[in-house]
């Protein structure tokens, strides 16, 4: 059996990153993928008679035969293949501004990179809804795009798994696109008042008392126990293949932080492995 990543998204959002990281990982990477020829590239691969390849397509630049992915992707799922499609995005106004810092042309700059985006966003819409995970690049820097992907991609994990990631954030600074299930922490009352506190993060013992010692805290991750414990089984039925779930609080520094570490202790507790990752703890 035969593994591919069709990685895709918006321009400007990651791609040549994402394909890089992946090279280095060991996934044998195509860049620039004219999709018409991805199933003629998976039948020398499935020819080889190796019994695991790891190879990935990326695809978008231009978009001009983009109506074949998903149909190649369908022709590889048919095959008995592991298929999992990588979707890149930003907000608009990120994109515009990495555009316009690079002065780089837009691949479908025919009316400006205003106009461009609204185009591209709209024609890549079916993948997107298709996608098997969407990353939001529009918060994270090279090298935070780099260790995100090779949290979920640096190891081999068995086709029927599915992978599950807790990030904490801040809804000041925006809400994460990329999550496929969000908690509000905000009810909880805010280390941030606290003189001897605010210059902690989550990540200390000091706050991490002082946000779990509430008997509300307790209440709230007893639910969301119960609650993931029925979901997560349920979403692996289904074939899901990965499962993002963020927990905001103001800044991203103090609620949010303890919430996602206890309740990746308490998924690892359920023998539910779950990375982390903190987006917003160092502004």
């Amino acid at each position: 059996m035969s593994e591919y990543l069709v990685v895709t998204g918006m321009s400007g959002a990651g791609r040549s990153t994402a394909g890089a990281t992946l090279e280095d990982l060991g996934w044998f990477v195509i860049d620039n993928m004219p999709s018409a020829l991805i199933s003629k590239v998976s039948e020398l691969v499935d020819g080889t008679g190796s019994e695991m390849e790891r190879v990935a397509f990326v695809v978008g630049r231009g978009g001009g035969d983009l109506d074949d992915v998903l149909p190649a992707v369908d022709a590889l799922e048919a095959g008995r293949n592991r298929v999992r499609i990588l979707y890149l995005d930003a907000a608009d106004d990120v994109l515009i501004r990495r555009f316009e810092g690079t002065r780089r042309r837009h691949p479908q700059a025919a009316r400006g990179v205003v106009d461009s985006i609204a185009d591209e966003r709209l024609l890549l819409g079916e993948l997107r809804d298709r996608a098997d995970l969407v990353i939001d690049t529009g918060e994270l820097n090279v090298n935070q795009l780099r260790t995100r992907l090779i949290e979920v991609f640096g190891t081999e994990e068995p086709a029927n798994t599915m992978q599950t990631s807790i990030v904490s954030f801040g809804f000041k600074y925006g809400v994460p696109l990329d999550v496929d299930l969000m908690f509000d922490c905000r009810f909880l009352p805010n280390p941030y008042w606290d003189e001897t506190l605010r210059h902690h993060s989550g990540l200390e013992p000091e706050v991490r008392a002082y946000v779990l010692d509430r008997p509300e805290t307790a209440a709230f991750l007893d639910k969301l126990d119960e609650l993931f414990v029925m979901l997560i089984p349920a979403y692996m039925r289904e074939g899901k293949s990965y499962l993002t779930v963020a927990m905001g609080c103001t800044g991203g520094r103090h609620r949010s932080v303890v919430l996602a570490e206890e309740l990746v202790r308490r998924l690892d507790q359920h023998g539910i492995p779950t990375a982390v990752y903190h987006r917003d703890v160092e502004r």
